[in-house]
C-alpha cells in the first residue's frame, strides 16, 4: 500500500520564550515492510541540527529555533510504501537487545490488577501468549477517547477499564513484560479506509519480542497486528521514551499545542 502523510504540530507559547530546542523522531523506520518514497520535515524559521541512528534504529534529528519565540511548526509530509508482513519486523537494524525492554517505566509500572491478568493468560507458545495478552487488554480496556490524558499509567488505565491507543499499548507492554516477555512502544501513523476502525491517525501500539520471530507489532485497540496500514516511526519504552517529537523551551510561557493529521491512500 501507498501511503501520504500530512502531519502539522504547531506549539504557542504566551509570552513568547527565549528559544526552543526539539528532536524529532519523525522519519518513518527502515525494514522490508516499509520504504520511504519522498519525506520531508520542516521546522519554518528553524535550524536544523545534527542527526544520528540511536540503538534502537531510529533515525535522530535536532532542530533550534531562536527567540524570541511565540509559535513554533512542525510539519511532516512525504509518502511511504508499506507491506503486510502479519507484525514482524523484518529487516531492522538496531543494538539494543530485546531483555533491554524488560525495564519496567512509571507509565508501564506493574501492579497487582496487572499482574493478575497476564498470569490468568494460558497458552501452548510464546506466539500465542503474546495473541492471548493483546486480547485480553483489548477486553479489559474499552476504546474510548477523551477519558485518560497523556501520563496516565497502565495501572490506572485498567482500573479505569477505558483508555486510547496509548493506554493499551502501556497496557500491553505491562503485562507482557510481567510474563517475561521483552515489550516496547511504538508511535506511528494508522489509515483506515470507510470500513476501517475508528481511530486517530497519529497512532500507537506495542512490539513484543517473541522467541523464533523476533518483534511483533499488536495492537489491541484495533485488536490486530501491525500491517500495511500502519508507519511506524520510532520506538521507546513508553510513550514519553517513543515520543515524535521532544523539546525544551527556554523561557516562562505557557505552552500549547495542536495537531493535525492526514493520512491517505496514494496511487500507485
Amino acid at each position: 500500500m501507498r501511503l501520504t502523510v500530512n502531519h502539522v504540530t504547531r506549539y504557542a507559547y504566551d509570552p513568547a520564550v527565549r528559544s526552543v530546542v526539539q528532536s524529532h523522531r519523525l522519519t518513518p523506520s527502515s525494514f522490508a515492510g516499509q520504504r520511504i518514497i519522498d519525506w520531508e520535515v520542516t521546522v519554518p524559521g528553524g535550524t536544523k541540527g545534527a542527526q544520528h541512528r540511536d540503538g534502537a534504529g531510529d533515525l535522530v534529528q535536532g532542530w533550534t529555533i531562536s527567540g524570541p519565540v511565540s509559535e513554533v511548526v512542525v510539519k511532516v509530509t512525504g509518502t511511504v510504501e508499506t507491506e503486510d508482513l502479519a507484525g514482524v519486523l523484518r529487516g531492522h537494524r538496531e543494538a539494543i537487545l530485546p531483555d533491554c525492554y524488560l525495564r519496567d517505566t512509571p507509565a508501564t509500572r506493574v501492579d497487582a490488577a496487572l499482574d493478575q491478568l497476564a498470569r490468568g493468560v494460558v497458552a501452548a507458545d510464546p506466539l500465542g501468549l503474546a495473541h492471548a495478552l493483546s486480547a485480553v487488554v483489548a477486553d479489559a480496556i474499552a476504546y474510548r477517547p477523551g477519558v485518560t490524558h497523556a501520563h496516565t499509567t497502565a495501572a490506572e488505565a485498567l482500573a479505569l477499564g477505558e483508555g486510547v491507543c496509548q493506554d493499551h499499548a502501556h497496557a500491553l507492554i505491562a503485562c507482557a513484560r510481567a510474563r517475561g516477555v521483552p515489550g516496547r512502544y511504538v508511535s506511528g501513523y494508522l489509515f483506515a479506509d470507510a470500513a476501517g476502525a475508528a481511530h486517530e491517525a497519529a497512532h500507537a501500539w506495542a512490539e513484543l519480542h517473541v522467541a523464533g520471530f523476533g518483534w511483533i507489532g499488536f495492537d489491541p485497540a484495533n485488536r490486530c497486528c501491525a500491517d500495511d496500514r500502519y508507519i511506524r516511526l520510532g520506538s521507546g519504552l513508553d510513550a514519553p521514551d517513543a515520543a515524535p517529537i521532544r523539546g525544551i523551551a527556554r523561557g516562562a510561557g505557557r505552552e500549547a499545542m495542536d495537531v493535525t493529521v492526514a493520512i491517505l491512500q496514494a496511487t500507485q
